[in-house]
């Protein structure tokens, strides 16, 4: 017997044996890869699609055989056969592949993954090329809370909150940041992902930005770019430090400097504050006020502001609440929903809102408000769309936009530095997390992570909102 014969046809064997099923799941709308797909196997296996919409599919004792697949996400629907199961059955070969169409019930379509781990995995087990520099680990990032953005010295900038990473179930609690090129400068269309620059420690990790003083960890929101009287463009951030169990003992108001690539306290205040900068802000120019510049400050609602200025932006006493219908200083306001009465267009619901962004739109003619609801059918899970001809509103209709089963889907950003076609496409993102929730499960590799979607404001389903 020629034993090098038989070795060497146990390790070609093994090696076609070894070759994964590519399962890719489509938008059957957009026919483009849907992430975030949950197919799981009878005996309980579950695989979840990367942002590619891709599964590498490689159990053994599974190959070479019919398999089925249940089939779930989020805001999607696979269509019952005749025993009321959602799945298919697929014949699994080394090497083969298979495609499968899913209907989209959401408005908004999901695109991908933009921080943490393996956003790419199945793509690269498969050899397939991927959108972004970084497909599987970037600056051993593995999971981010709720982002902040802003375009400063060219580049965009993205901050985040308590992050995560592979060497202990504590991360980073003293916001890491990065930068980004912008589309039509270097930059990726948004479309297809985000080149994300970590500013990296020693250690490879993403390090702290903004480490004020104290002890707890150190969130900033809030995030301006003004400039001062020279001219010179700054960087400035409201932060907070946090002690258990959430508690906010010291705020305060930092700065970027350029040559640390890191914020530096400008100043503090007693955290009890009526009015103060917050959320993601807006600079406009106010017609009713001599066309003077100012920050609006929403989350999502835009009931806070104070003149465009550096050092305005650092004197509380300065900034005004919108009450009863006009700006007064010092005025407490609960600039969240005490202005604002939503109704669900379809159901007449009343929708309480929690957090978000309120944003000029070309297309619309309007201000857009992309924010999620507080309670709902998913607590902190469900999006919405709301518009006005003022950003004071009235905000009264509103179309859901964006469902998760017990699932959170918090802080939503609308990137409008992103929109496209005049505004008609338009990009947001938020973090996907079970806290909250009240879902045990935590899914792989997505569970505390920034997801984009991308939403088309020509949607015949926008329509029946009232912005007047």
């Amino acid at each position: 017997m020629n034993y090098l014969l038989v070795f060497l046809g146990v390790i070609l064997a093994a090696e076609t044996t070894s070759k994964p099923f590519a399962i890719e799941v489509i938008d059957e709308q957009t026919l483009r890869g849907v992430p975030l797909v949950e197919l799981t196997t009878t005996s309980g296996i579950t695989y979840v699609t990367d942002s590619a919409g891709l599964v590498a599919f490689d159990e053994p004792g599974l190959m070479n055989q019919r398999v089925f697949f249940s089939v779930k996400s989020h805001g999607y629907e696979f269509p019952k056969d005749g025993f009321g199961m959602r799945g298919v059955a697929l014949n699994i070969t080394p090497g083969g592949s298979a495609q499968i169409k899913i209907k989209r019930l959401n408005i908004a379509e999901r695109l991908y993954r933009v921080t943490g781990a393996g956003i790419y995995r199945d793509s690269v087990l498969l050899g397939r090329e991927t959108p972004i520099r970084q497909p599987l680990l970037n600056a051993k990032v593995h999971g981010s809370d709720s982002v902040q953005t802003a375009i400063y010295g060219g580049k965009l900038h993205w901050f985040w909150g308590d992050t995560n990473w592979p060497a202990y179930p504590l991360g980073l609690f003293h916001t890491p940041g990065a930068t980004s090129r912008l589309p039509g400068n270097g930059g990726l269309d948004p479309s297809r992902g985000v080149n994300l620059e970590y500013f990296i420690g020693d250690n490879g990790f993403a390090r702290a930005t903004a480490k004020m003083p104290g002890e707890g960890p150190t969130w900033i929101d809030g995030l301006t770019v003004l400039r001062d009287a020279s001219g010179r463009e700054r960087l400035l951030a409201a932060f907070a430090k946090v002690r258990p169990p959430l508690t906010v003992y010291r705020r305060g108001i930092c700065a970027w400097n350029d040559e640390k690539s890191e914020f530096e306290l400008l100043t503090e205040y007693e955290p009890d504050q009526p009015l103060m900068p917050f959320g993601h802000p807006v600079v406009r120019r106010s017609p009713a006020d001599g066309d003077a510049e100012y920050v609006y400050f929403g989350d999502p609602f835009p009931f806070v502001r104070v003149r465009a200025t550096v050092d305005d932006f650092q004197h509380l006493e300065r900034y005004e609440g919108y009450v009863r219908g006009t700006w007064q200083r010092g005025a407490r306001v609960n600039p969240t929903a005490d202005l604002v009465v939503l109704r669900d267009v379809v159901t007449k619901k009343i929708v309480k809102a929690h957090r978000g962004t309120v944003r000029w739109n070309t297309f619309r003619q309007k201000w857009i408000a992309i924010f999620v609801e507080e309670g709902g059918s998913s607590p902190l899970g469900e999006v919405w769309y709301a518009e006005s001809a003022a950003p004071e509103g009235p905000w009264t209709d509103c179309v859901k936009i964006v469902t998760h089963d017990r699932y959170s889907f918090y802080n939503p950003m609308h990137h409008s530095y992103f929109d496209q076609e005049g505004g008609r496409i338009i990009y947001f993102e938020g973090t996907y997390t079970h806290t909250f929730s009240g879902n045990p499960h935590q899914t792989p590799r997505y569970d505390y992570n920034q997801i984009m979607y991308r939403l088309d404001l020509g949607d015949e389903r926008l329509q029946k909102v009232s912005g007047e």
